[in-house]
Parts: C-alpha cells; structure tokens; sequence
C-alpha cells in the first residue's frame, strides 16, 4: 500500500516531486487527449440527460438548480408546503373571515334571595349569515336558561348589542327564534350591505384537517385560534343536552360560543359551542357541524321555532349488562307512554324494548331522537320492538311535537352520565 497521501505529501513531510517524461505524439494521445474527450463527451451526456427532465430543465434555464435539487432530495412528498404556504393560509382565512364574525354582549337582570336586583353581563360571538343583518349564535349565549343558582335567579336578556369588526358602531339586535335541543339562536339587526359567511359542508369534514376558530374570547374581540380536527360525529353531553359535534384542538375559550369554525378555504364548518374544562385537560373544544343547522336556521327564521317529530314516550337504556343478565336484547325500555301521542295511538305499551328505528338499532333515547330526526312530521316509522319474549314490528305516523313539550322529547331518564359528564363540561358564553 502506497504510504503516501493523496495531496502528494510524504510522510517526511516533502512534496512529491513528478516524474518528468518525453511525451510522444502517441502518449500525448492517450494521456491527454482521449481522457479529454471522454469528458466532453459524458459532460455532454449528463447535460442532455438532465434537460431532458422538464422539473430540472426549468431549474437550470432559471439558475436555481443546486437550491431546489437538495430541496427535492431532501423530502419524498411532493405534496409536503413550506410555513411561509402556511402562514398564507392562515391570514387568507382570517381576513375572509373576520368581516363575518360579531361580538355579542348581553345584560340580564339578576335577583337575589338577600334582596336587591341587579344587572349582570355577558359575551359571545355571533356569525352573520344574510346581508341584511341575520345572525346566527348559540342559544345559551343569549338564554337566561341552566344560568340561576340557589342564591339569584337570572332574568331574560334586556338588551344584546352586537358590533361588527371594523365597526365602531354598536346595533341593537332582536331574537328571531331560539332552540334550546340544538343550542342555536338567530338574531336580527337593522343593517344591510353586511358580509355574510360562506357556509361550508361538514359532512365533509375529515380528522387531522386544519381549521380555525374565530370569535371573541374573554372580551378580547375578534381572536383567531388555529388547530385541527380531533374528531367527527363525537356525542357529547352538556347540561342534559346532547351534541353530535366536530372536535378541536383549536384555543376555545369563554366568549367563543356561537363563533366560527373554518377551514382552510374560509368557510363556516361549524359553530363553536362547548368545551372541555378541568385539571389536566386541554384542546378539546367542540363544535356544531354546519350542515346539521340548515333546517334549524330556515325554521327559525320562517316560524321562530323548529317544528319536530314526536313518538311520545320516556325510557331509560338496557345497557349490554343488563342485558345479557336478564337475557334481553338492548334497546331503549320504555317507562312510560303518553297520553294521545303517536306512541299510545300505534300500540307501544310499557315495558316494551325498542331495539331499531327503521331497521337501524338503537341502544338509548339519544341514539333514537337522532335517527327520529331525519324524518318529517306526517312520516311512518317502523319501531322493532321486544315483548314477552317475541320480537314485533310498530308502525308509528309521527306527529308534531306539542308546545308544552317542545325540546324536552322522548326522554331519557337516565342521569348517571350526564351527572360525570357535567363535572367536566364548561359551558360558557
């Protein structure tokens, strides 16, 4: 092996000296002029070869070959954008946005057992949904309901004054309609020429999109909040309510209820409504999917309350414990039937056990005013029903929910996990 290095440097440290040679027309051939032709030529082949890929062609034509070479070797996803894409995204959203979102403040008259009365304020968000000053908001942001305690009761709101962005003038806004089973509410303002939001399809939605969250947290107007889609379709319970709701861990904090949740083009997925609260945890805020208030919103505005579909019965759920202890199928047990309802007029009877809806099963009374939903006032329904030992069908023409029942339907009289579930929740204006 030779023990001398490649830079020509001896091991006592003296340059090599070079062989000096006579060089014939023959040698000056094969040791000059074939190795420099060999070069011309594969120098010429690798130029060739690179212009005929048109990504590399284009970046040597633009000089900046040796940049985005390593950039491409460097990541395998073609698909993969840098932050400043990003960052784009996200200024492109909120200034489409922003212009649609409005904060809302409350004043209530409070009572107290001690005596007295007083006023008390709140906030939210809004999202304008017409030109002509339609906004849709939560209902428990402007309802008094779930709000008193043993020591004062609050009152209907007074006065809700809303404030565009930009804007420095306040409007007062008037309820067009309220419903407390979806927690959604439209207000109304004198105004034209306003922004509305463009509604997006949360049907659509996937887990891991990004999203943002806008609205006016804490009194600080007109927030925006970004994060991704934790969940869809996730059933959440809050103050005996239940929610069919997109999950994020997008920042949702008081004052955020009735804002938007958008995705990256700029529309409205869904309406931010509720979180989780409590030591140890973070990021799971809730919203309601789009989608699912169309017929609310048209209802409200049309008859300033949401005409339902009604059964007529209160049940408790015959969990798989139960049922596999006393040898009975799950369902939905029913407690009690109502007197003239759609129920009693089609033969369900107490005691019966609700298994399906039209052929799609049913484990609780949430479950079954989810599926009872989709269908119209007028509709017949098939009930599968298990009774003495024997599976029978009902068929069930549903009837217009009565007023004095209105958003209290088919009930379930279970409250083991509303109770864990509400030592968890916050909900906020």
């Amino acid at each position: 092996m030779n023990n001398e290095n490649d830079f020509n440097f001896s091991n006592d440290n003296t340059f090599k000296k070079s062989s000096i040679k006579n060089y014939s027309s023959n040698s000056f051939g094969k040791s000059v002029l074939v190795p420099f032709i060999s070069g011309i030529i594969g120098a010429t082949l690798v130029i060739g070869t690179c212009f005929g890929v048109p990504k590399i062609r284009s970046k040597l034509l633009s000089g900046k070959i040796s940049k985005d070479i390593v950039t491409s070797s460097s990541t395998s996803d073609p698909n993969v954008i840098n932050l400043s894409d990003f960052s784009n995204t996200s200024i492109a959203v909120a200034e489409k946005v922003l212009p649609s979102v409005v904060g809302i403040k409350i004043t209530y008259p409070v009572s107290s057992i001690f005596g007295g009365n007083s006023t008390a304020e709140a906030t939210g968000s809004g999202i304008i949904i017409s030109e002509d000053g339609y906004i849709l908001t939560n209902n428990h942001v402007i309802s008094s309901e779930n709000n008193s305690s043993l020591y004062y009761d609050i009152g209907q709101a007074t006065s809700i004054k809303i404030n565009l962005y930009n804007n420095d003038q306040t409007y007062d806004a008037t309820v067009v309609g309220t419903d407390s089973y979806t927690d959604l509410a439209v207000l109304k303002i004198d105004a034209n020429d306003l922004t509305p939001a463009t509604l997006g399809n949360s049907d659509n939605v996937k887990v891991g999109e990004f999203v943002m969250a806008i609205g006016n947290p804490l009194g600080m107007d007109y927030s925006v909040t970004q994060g991704i889609v934790s969940a869809v379709n996730r059933e959440v319970k809050s103050e005996g309510s239940v929610y069919y709701a997109i999950q994020t861990d997008a920042a949702i904090n008081s004052g955020n209820s009735g804002g938007a949740l958008v995705n990256a083009n700029g529309e409205v997925i869904g309406i931010n409504t509720l979180k989780f609260a409590g030591t140890g945890i973070e990021g799971m805020g809730f919203a309601i999917p789009i989608s699912s208030t169309t017929s609310v919103i048209n209802q409200l505005i049309e008859n300033k309350t949401v005409k339902r579909p009604y059964i007529g019965i209160s049940g408790t759920p015959v969990d798989s414990n139960t049922a596999e202890r006393y040898h009975l199928p799950e369902g939905v047990y029913v407690e009690e039937v109502e007197k003239d309802s759609p129920a009693e007029k089609a033969g369900l009877q107490k005691s019966d056990i609700i298994t399906k809806i039209e052929g799609k099963e049913v484990k609780n009374v949430n479950e079954l005013n989810k599926i009872k939903y989709t269908y119209n006032i007028g509709d017949t329904v098939t009930l599968s029903v298990y009774r003495n030992n024997e599976n029978v069908d009902i068929k069930i023409t549903l009837a217009e929910e009565p007023e004095e029942i209105k958003d209290d339907d088919e009930q379930n009289s279970t409250t083991s996990q509303e109770e864990y579930y509400g030592s968890l929740f916050d909900l906020f204006k």
